[in-house]
């Protein structure tokens, strides 16, 4: 027996929480499914409480479900990732909108805040290999607000250091984003010594949990988080477009005045008053409808992680990605294969990014035989391994599968030349 596979075999065989693998949809089947960091699989105690919620709450309880319910649920389950997935303490937590509406409102009340106490703090810092999003929304509000982006630049196979960040931030800083695991590189990010720096300096922190949350141990409330924006669709298993929650640290409830004011967001929800006026809790940061039915699926994985408890999660995850990096230098090492997620695994997230300038090529053919990574420029084929649904064996699988497939596009490629 091939020593990787029987290494494979035991690591399944002496997992503590490989019984929850069966939990979800299709992982008893041959595909091999890389991309958890993008779109969980579904739980299949999903499909049934979402059913049930189709035919009683809202078929049979109807508009009722909105007192005996759905107004509690999006902070009640806010309440449940802030216990369960990031480690902070009740009212602080609240499933919104998308994790870029979300962004926008937070990065935007901190922007306000910052220039109403110091109109010279106009700066906000973020690095270019931040998430597209982040980017994109940060650059929407320098235009609005008339502050400018201070860029890091940043080695694409690591992420923000302390160094980089104590050089970046200073008393122009108004606002400093980042993210808690890149979604390129997986390089981990010291959340709480770059959250030091960034006060230090008088800027907020906002973070971007959306690749750790569910896979990362998160400590926002001891790590002084002010605020935090994850999704829910990868590790927490919402299903495809499942709305994003939002942490605000309780004492900035008050001092954060969010950009878009809507009904669902003031002191007196049916008061229908003139003009608004906006509650003192997380309440205050929900804008419009809660997306009631989006929100419902989550709810099977949160309560995995909760009884698993997140460093259970996070030592298997460790443990994939360092037998991925492991198989990764055997077979695909000799073919040219370098690694672009850092080997220390306290400096390393959930997954794993493998670098040839062949991979979107085998990407593609890879998805034609029912194993799925993703890819990342440049030349980054990217393996997602998401620790409650993810199998020792399911790994090996797909790297042997890896490994047959750009044999193949190197062989056809030489013959071409």
């Amino acid at each position: 027996m091939d020593p990787l596979f029987a290494y494979a075999r035991r690591m399944d065989r002496a997992d503590g929480l490989a019984h929850y693998r069966k939990r979800f949809v299709g992982a008893d089947t041959d595909l091999v499914y890389f991309d958890g960091n993008s779109l969980g699989r579904p739980p299949a105690s999903a499909i049934d409480r979402v059913a049930d919620f189709m035919r009683e709450e809202w078929g049979r309880r109807l508009i009722r479900g909105w007192d005996e319910s759905w107004l509690r649920l999006p902070y009640e389950i806010g309440d449940q990732i802030g216990r369960a997935v990031i480690e902070a303490k009740a009212g602080q937590t609240v499933i919104g909108d998308s994790t870029t509406v979300l962004i926008y409102k937070l990065a935007r009340a901190a922007v306000d805040a910052q220039l109403a106490r110091d109109p010279q703090r106009r700066e906000i810092v973020v690095d270019r290999d931040n998430f597209p999003t982040d980017r994109y929304v940060l650059e929407g509000i320098a235009n609005e607000t008339g502050c400018h982006l201070r860029w890091i630049d940043v080695d694409l196979t690591r992420g923000v250091t302390s160094e980089q960040l104590a050089e970046a931030v200073g008393p122009k800083t108004a606002l400093v984003v980042l993210n808690h695991v890149s979604y390129r590189s997986a390089y981990l990010a010291d959340a709480q010594e770059l959250t030091r720096i960034a006060h230090d300096a008088g800027a907020l922190v906002l973070w971007d949990l959306c690749h750790s949350a569910g896979s990362v141990p998160v400590h926002a409330d001891r790590w002084e988080f002010d605020l935090a924006v994850g999704c829910t669709y990868k590790y927490l298993n919402g299903g495809p477009g499942s709305p994003a929650f939002a942490y605000v640290r309780d004492d900035l409830h008050a001092v954060l005045r969010q950009p878009i004011q809507g009904w669902f967001g003031t002191a007196d929800l049916f008061a229908m008053g003139p003009e608004y006026v906006p509650a003192r809790s997380i309440r205050r940061f929900v804008s419009g409808t809660s997306p009631i039915s989006a929100m419902i699926a989550m709810r099977e994985t949160l309560a995995m992680i909760e009884e698993a408890g997140m460093p259970a999660v996070r030592a298997k995850s460790v443990a994939l990605t360092a037998f991925a990096i492991d198989v990764a230098d055997e077979w695909l090492g000799p073919l040219g294969v370098t690694l672009g997620t850092p080997r220390d695994p306290e400096e390393r997230g959930g997954h794993v990014i493998l670098q040839h300038e062949a991979m979107r090529e085998v990407t593609a053919r890879l998805w034609q035989r029912d194993v799925i990574p993703d890819y990342r420029d440049v030349g980054g084929l990217r393996v997602g391994l998401a620790p409650l649904s993810t199998s020792f064996e399911e790994v090996y699988r797909g790297l042997d599968a890896t490994r047959q497939v750009l044999r193949e596009v190197l062989a056809e490629r030489a013959g071409l030349a």
